[in-house]
């Protein structure tokens, strides 16, 4: 398993120096080695992140087999390791160490394109076929890996961050009208496919492609498929579970220390439990951690969104499972000395504070481990957000987690409000996500809008929070897997009905009942909970003072937001928040400081 970053140059100058400087970007996502592999049109790099056979998996890798050389760049890790090994050596492949880099590659060489069908894993590879002077490129099924592109001069740039390809001599970095339509109309989401800066691409997830004589081609191999679903409610409560179980089990394997967020609520306790019980078994105890904040007791605000605080459920399980628990705690001054380095680590602006708090508490978390494991994405799969159960917000044309589009385009400053559309740009992406959503015929109008939904989800709001897991742990060399993005669970769950899922009308009711006795009861039924962020006004004030100081500078943040929307955010309150349920006046504000760092350190020019 080798957790890191890959990049290469096909078709283009490759100087030492380039692949330098492309190598440095690389570094904080793999600490523990790097490797150049050069050859003709082809240009390799990797900086690695070593989990599992530190010796055995050093990359760019090459292997000979039927005549083919194949040179493969990974990040990634494959949970299906051991059964691919035993099916690779029946057909006479050998190995030399144990590491899964090693069997991915015998598995192209062996399946070519094909080998995706058999992966059950999270990965962006890139293999370099020296006969067919060819590169195949290839993401997860659900997107838990990045991997950005550039078509550019008739070359190819590739890598796990958009920081690296702009590091290309020639490469620029600049916004259109399209790129700043995605910042400010749709951030921090995006388009699907969309790397925001004019000229970067993202495959997305469950696609691969060949870049062959200087064109790329791109197919989708995975989406979520509708099915007929026969199998009664305890039957599904049975399969679910074992879903669940094998994908934490499967996802424990590794050759360092692994720890596991906790917050209390139903995921991430499911995920620590099991997690504890299994190392139990081998006479080890599990190390715990999570995020609180200075004076959160005095402070926190209950609402519809965060119905009550972690703490006193986190204690429950720490007691209840026997866990090494650790606590970080963030004063407001910590929240905002981590805006910048949030922002490089996204090479976007992002969910603000929420970002700046998981970038905060992994590089405390990292001081330990090297792994650990989170439970982001059980309630894109499960139906747990309170805008699946909301009659109002479902039946909403748009997006669910963000219906504020005509205050948004009130945001733009005038110019930029001329030239787009911002109401049909927004509508036309969401109108899309739903008509490719996968649905049988003769499907009931409540059924088929709640697979809108999960489709509406998996594809954007899922992808937000999978960009902000993998940026803020890898940031600090930290690798964070998610066991609830197995794709056997997603596929499994998608043609579940909602009457189901949303069983004894509870959010994630399903879920519950079939993970009965493995938790408290009183955190098997609590209410869902968001990831924790802070009520301190003095984090409203620090913001706010930042703000007031860029109003009266000449920033470049106001060729694309008017001066007088900003300023109207200190003395007034959005009531829906800007983005998903956390993002509320102060993340509005904290997203404007960021956006305006973005264009400064990354030197963006406009093409508008």
């Amino acid at each position: 398993m080798i957790m890191c970053a890959i990049a290469g140059l096909i078709g283009l100058n490759a100087e030492e120096d380039t692949l330098k400087r492309m190598l440095k970007t690389m570094a904080r996502r793999g600490p523990d080695g790097e490797g150049t592999w050069r050859e003709g049109p082809c240009a390799l790099l990797h900086a690695r992140l070593a989990i599992i056979d530190p010796a055995g998996g050093r990359q760019p890798m090459e292997l000979d087999f039927g005549g083919e050389h194949y040179t493969l760049v990974y990040n990634g890790e494959l949970y299906n390791t051991e059964e691919l090994r035993r099916e690779l050596a029946s057909l006479g492949h050998g190995f030399a160490g144990h590491s899964d880099t090693e069997v991915l590659l015998h598995a192209y060489a062996q399946w070519g394109e094909g080998c995706l069908e058999r992966l059950n894993g999270i990965f962006a590879f890139g293999v370099w076929e020296r006969g067919k002077q060819r590169l195949f490129l290839a993401r997860d099924r659900i997107g838990v890996k990045p991997l950005f592109y550039g078509l550019h001069r008739g070359g190819l740039i590739f890598a796990s961050e958009i920081k690296t390809i702009l590091t290309y001599p020639t490469m620029k970095a600049e916004l259109d009208e399209e790129g700043a339509a995605e910042i400010l109309l749709l951030g921090p989401g995006r388009t699907p496919g969309c790397g925001v800066f004019r000229g970067i691409s993202e495959l997305e997830p469950g696609c691969c492609g060949y870049f062959e004589s200087g064109r790329l081609t791109v197919r989708r191999y995975w989406q979520l498929r509708d099915r007929e679903h026969r199998e009664t409610f305890e039957e599904t409560a049975a399969h679910v579970r074992y879903l669940v179980e094998d994908a934490i089990r499967r996802q424990m394997v590794s050759d360092v220390p692994i720890g596991t967020f906790l917050s209390g609520g139903l995921d991430s306790s499911l995920i620590t439990a099991i997690c504890a019980r299994e190392m139990g078994k081998r006479g080890e105890r599990l190390r715990t951690y999570s995020v609180d904040y200075v004076d959160n007791d005095r402070y926190f605000q209950a609402s519809k969104f965060q119905p009550n605080s972690d703490n006193y459920y986190i204690r429950l399980m720490r007691d209840a499972v026997d866990t090494d628990h650790h606590w970080t705690v963030l004063s407001p001054e910590d929240l905002l000395g981590a805006l910048e380095d949030a922002t490089l680590a996204r090479d976007l602006p992002g969910m603000a504070d929420v970002d700046f708090s998981l970038l905060a508490f992994c590089r405390e978390i990292r001081r330990d481990v090297k792994v650990a494991l989170s439970g982001e994405c059980a309630d894109e799969i499960f139906g747990g957000y309170p805008w699946y159960r909301d009659p109002e917000v479902r039946a909403a044309d748009g997006f669910p987690w963000a219906q504020n589009t005509d205050y948004r385009c009130g945001m733009l400053c005038p110019g930029l409000r001329k030239r787009i559309n911002g109401a049909e740009y927004v509508h036309e992406r969401y109108l899309q996500t739903c008509r490719e959503s996968d649905i049988l015929p003769g499907t009931s109008p409540q059924e088929r809008r709640m697979k809108e939904m999960v489709n509406l989800n998996f594809r954007w709001f899922m992808q937000t929070l999978l960009d902000r897991k993998d940026r803020m742990s890898m940031y600090s060399g930290l690798e964070v897997r998610v066991p609830f993005c197995d794709w056997r669970i997603a596929e499994y769950l998608y043609g579940v009905p909602w009457v189901f899922k949303d069983y004894q009308d509870h959010e994630k009711g399903l879920l519950r009942h079939a993970m009965a006795g493995v938790l408290p009861e009183e955190v098997l039924w609590r209410k869902k909970s968001p990831y924790p962020k802070t009520f301190d006004p003095r984090y409203t004030q620090l913001v706010s003072g930042r703000l007031r100081q860029l109003l009266g500078e000449d920033s470049p943040l106001f060729y694309l937001v008017s001066r007088e929307s900003a300023a109207s955010l200190l003395d007034s309150s959005e009531p829906w928040p800007w983005y998903g349920q956390l993002m509320k006046t102060p993340q509005t504000i904290a997203y404007l400081l960021q956006i305006d760092f973005w264009l400064k350190a990354y030197k963006i020019d406009f093409t508008f």
